[in-house]
């Protein structure tokens, strides 16, 4: 039985799939995407987040630290990075929940027990399981092994991918999904080398490898102020048209809250535009697929 490192479970989700769906966010992504909503998902190893604002200066995490890498000052606990080991002793001991594991391993077992609680969710609603990240697709041996368990526990399955993997992965997860709900974040290759980090042909050809094996596909595509623009749409639009036909394209508005939880991690915003985009261009935007025959929703 695999395992896989997961930052968080979350249940009651509606805009992850059909239906209430409970949703499962893998750690780490070979993106790293300026606009990323959830930056704590791109490393693939675990760490411990403390907010000083919930702290209790209790020192309970100081006492709890094995390797004694913690001390309490007038401004919260200090750790001292060249001796922790982020074991989360110290999250374990912290009665305010400041000090918090971002990331843990789970085994198909554990997680198939937190997902089958929401059973009669899922059947009154036509829910299921949506896995997500980060990129589930880097931990494609367990992500294939607790899709075929879910598989036989007759629950809807979908998965959110950037589709950046190899294309032997993309086939063998493939047969295990029900929904893919792929990511098209931008369509010029230099710039989406630049705000990614990553080329775009290798997402653009599994694309095309999914429709082509019969996979049901929904595109997600953000829209990213200072990046999308007339053109990256309509160039959406050109690719797409060139394909088998999707199940439907989301086009997402940008939320500045994504600015506030790079704050929140010590990490660089490094989007000069986060601005509103206008509703008219967007409402252009997807009136311009609409024209070409594409299924378009805004949000969701």
């Amino acid at each position: 039985m695999h395992t896989a490192l997961v930052f968080d479970v979350q249940k009651f989700c509606i805009h992850d799939g059909p239906g209430i769906r409970t949703t499962v966010f893998f750690k780490g992504c070979p993106l790293s995407c300026w606009w990323c909503h959830n930056p704590e998902s791109r490393g693939r190893t675990p760490f411990v987040h403390y907010d000083r604002e919930r702290c209790l200066g209790c020192g309970d995490c100081v006492r709890a630290c094995p390797e004694g890498a913690l001390a309490l000052g007038p401004e919260g606990v200090v750790t001292d990075a060249a001796v922790c080991r982020q074991h989360g002793a110290c999250a374990d001991a912290c009665p305010a929940e400041a000090r918090r594991r971002v990331g843990r391993t789970i085994d198909v077992d554990g997680l198939l027990a937190q997902v089958e609680r929401d059973r009669p969710y899922y059947e009154e609603s036509g829910g299921g399981v949506t896995f997500s990240g980060g990129e589930p697709l880097l931990q494609w041996r367990f992500l294939v092994e607790m899709l075929s368990a879910c598989g036989e526990r007759g629950l809807h399955r979908a998965v959110d991918t950037t589709g950046f993997a190899a294309p032997g992965v993309v086939r063998r997860v493939a047969a295990e999904v029900d929904l893919f709900l792929y990511d098209l974040k931008v369509m010029d290759d230099a710039l989406h080398r630049r705000a990614t980090g990553v080329p775009l042909r290798p997402i653009l050809d599994n694309l095309a490898l999914l429709l082509s094996l019969g996979a049901r596909v929904r595109i997600r595509m953000p829209l990213i102020p200072g990046v999308t623009d007339d053109a990256g749409i309509d160039r959406l639009g050109t690719f797409l048209g060139t394909l088998p036909p999707v199940d439907g394209v989301n086009l997402l508005p940008f939320h500045r809250s994504a600015r506030d939880k790079h704050r929140k991690f010590d990490m660089p915003w490094l989007m000069e535009h986060d601005g509103d985009i206008p509703q008219d261009r967007v409402a252009a935007w997807a009136a311009h697929l609409a024209s070409r025959g594409l299924p378009v929703s805004v949000g969701g």
